[in-house]
């Protein structure tokens, strides 16, 4: 489950000496992670959302019936196609995160399946119709009772190819695959209390007693050799767990024992926020606070952490207690050869409307701005901050990590995307689906996409010329 960008040409001439391609460090597994669920269940759960379904299926094709009125059965045809469709919308975001949620698979991927899968279904299920009416046409003479009685009799068939087709082919991750090199390793879900840490990522063979204790030394020297880190938390209302959050990146980094800062931006905080991490940071002369009087914006707090990092290297991830800091580890060796490791969140623990607001951000990103990642919003990051001190960020909204990433693509540095697990939020409330955030960020993206594209116009302009006058020269 990890993927690269396709760019490239120059990597970062900031300095590292990571040798290492892969970091193992075990770590406990969260607890709140969701188990797999058992077969009984997922058919339980097929079956609950099969229902809601069916009743948004017929409520539609019913209130067709009701303004449209038809005995045609063509016309009955494309009733019952447009009500399938509608319900297999509601369908593909119920099985994705509900039935089959511990199968977190590419979205690219799903979509195009799930839209076959429907498409056979609704062949299906038209072709019972088109047989079941002409065979009670003659039997039922009111139109409604024989639209009914039609489709009860193709839901059936419907619901064993669905079920069959999302649980073999559509939800299917492709973490398996022996022919990688890296794969995500299986957490004992079996036993969630167990002590015994699993590592988030293992190599596809066994691995002898002299190659751990070699893998350990090498881990060592890998993180023994990591250059200064700057922790940035954006922090806005988050008393109740920025605490917890705060000495866990402490004793985590300490432990490591690496060069670092950790740089809690509070956001116009209304709550204890600020005076918390006061406290701590008399405390801890490595925490750093960075006040704004009011409320700027999530992407308007990461930019002032960014400018007030002074370490090589600058992550950034959310105060609230979703991630787990030891997963940094892993990101460190991938610097050796990529400019910055974008982390992207396995088992998203938001609620379905989180969920689908990101979806449709994340299509909406790859429109506009061409940018085409796994979760483009996950804010579990760790850059150069030469590059985020070369290239002053513009947005100050929901927007940030998209330009972060548009501007990484245009100045031809590399990524690497690695899977981090995301944990259930404790206590505090999410506003990254709020109305007038959502709407900020739209206004930033059209504002902000119309003047890149200019000024990515103005430098293609720009290039003929320069070359013209050194051939003269």
């Amino acid at each position: 489950m990890i993927e690269t960008s396709q760019r490239h040409s120059s990597n970062s001439t900031a300095s590292n000496n990571i040798t290492r391609p892969l970091a193992k460090e075990p770590i406990t597994p969260p607890q709140n992670i969701p188990e797999r669920p058992s077969w009984l269940q997922r058919v339980v759960r097929f079956g609950v959302v099969g229902g809601v379904n069916t009743l948004v299926d017929l409520l539609i094709l019913n209130f067709l019936l009701f303004m449209f009125p038809t005995r045609n059965a063509f016309m009955l045809l494309a009733y019952n196609s447009l009500a399938y469709a509608l319900g297999a919308i509601n369908s593909f975001w119920l099985n994705k995160y509900w039935t089959f949620g511990h199968k977190q698979g590419q979205l690219h991927r799903e979509l195009p399946r799930f839209a076959i899968t429907t498409l056979c279904g609704i062949v299906w299920s038209n072709c019972i119709i088109w047989l079941a009416s002409n065979a009670l046409h003659p039997l039922l003479l009111n139109a409604t009772v024989w639209a009914n009685t039609s489709k009860i009799v193709a839901i059936a068939g419907t619901a064993c190819i669905s079920y069959l087709g999302m649980q073999l082919w559509v939800f299917v991750n492709h973490k398996s695959h022996t022919k990688h090199l890296l794969t995500e390793a299986s957490i004992d879900r079996s036993n969630p209390l167990s002590s015994e840490p699993q590592a988030l990522f293992a190599m596809t063979h066994e691995v002898s007693h002299e190659d751990k204790v070699s893998d350990v030394q090498e881990d060592e020297f890998m993180l023994s050799h990591v250059p200064g880190l700057s922790v940035v938390l954006p922090a806005y209302n988050e008393e109740q767990v920025i605490a917890t959050t705060l000495l866990d990146v402490l004793k985590t980094l300490t432990l490591w024992g690496l060069d670092f800062e950790v740089l809690v931006v509070n956001d116009g905080s209304v709550d204890r926020t600020g005076n918390i991490v006061a406290e701590l940071a008399r405390e801890h002369p490595r925490v750093r606070l960075i006040t704004h009087e009011t409320n700027q914006g999530y992407g308007a707090a990461l930019v002032s952490g960014f400018q007030a990092a002074t370490k090589a290297l600058t992550f950034f991830m959310d105060s609230d207690g979703q991630f787990d800091i030891r997963e940094l580890r892993q990101f460190f060796p991938f610097l050796k050869s990529y400019d910055a490791v974008l982390g992207y969140r396995i088992a998203r623990q938001d609620t379905w409307m989180r969920k689908l607001n990101a979806w449709g951000w994340k299509c909406l990103i790859g429109w506009v701005l061409g940018l085409h990642v796994r979760d483009i919003d996950c804010a579990f990051k760790l850059l150069r901050t030469e590059f985020l001190q070369r290239y002053p960020l513009q947005t100050r909204g929901a927007m940030i990590n998209a330009e972060l990433l548009y501007r990484l693509r245009r100045a031809g540095y590399t990524y690497w995307e690695v899977g981090v697990h995301h944990l259930p939020r404790r206590a505090g409330r999410a506003t990254g689906a709020q109305l007038q955030v959502i709407l900020r960020a739209l206004s930033e993206l059209f504002v902000y996409a119309r003047i890149w594209r200019r000024e990515e116009q103005a430098q293609a302009l720009a290039k003929p010329k320069s070359l013209s006058t050194q051939k003269r020269a």
